[in-house]
């Protein structure tokens, strides 16, 4: 399972002219479900989501997680982390089948609400214009094979 997590100061996702969610200070993260994926890199990755320490402190160093600092996640689907590029046309079949990746990404999702966190998440397979202000910036790849 792999993840590109973002510190924002807000994040919305829209669908169809539509805000399907939106959030004010937290991360935006977006998942990607391989193939051969279980519910176990799922809850791998939810807490690791949760207790990245990439928020400041009073100090102004990055030492407090989402959870110490009472963000939010804004959970959204995408494939296109599965990207093969050694042409010039990325590749996408190491990506789970579409029912398995919307099943283990609403399993993300839930662990990380489980954890007391606020989620908000984008609509599993759909076209999606998503907005964001990166605070920092701070962008950070998880993926569950390097774990």
């Amino acid at each position: 399972m792999r993840a590109l997590v973002q510190r924002v100061s807000s994040a919305s996702v829209t669908v169809d002219s539509r805000i399907s969610g939106e959030i004010g200070a937290g991360l935006l993260v977006f998942v990607c479900v391989m193939q051969g994926d279980t519910e176990a890199e799922g809850i791998w990755l939810a807490r690791k989501v949760v207790n990245l320490r990439i928020f400041e402190d009073e100090a102004g160093r990055m030492n407090r997680s989402l959870l110490d600092v009472g963000g939010s996640a804004l959970v959204v689907s995408q494939f296109t982390l599965a990207a093969e590029t050694r042409g010039n046309r990325p590749g996408f079949s190491t990506a789970a089948s579409p029912d398995e990746g919307k099943r283990l990404y609403e399993h993300v999702s839930a662990h990380i609400a489980g954890h007391g966190v606020r989620v908000a998440n984008g609509v599993f397979g759909a076209d999606m214009d998503v907005s964001l202000v990166n605070h920092g910036p701070v962008t950070i790849w998880l993926d569950t094979a390097s774990a």
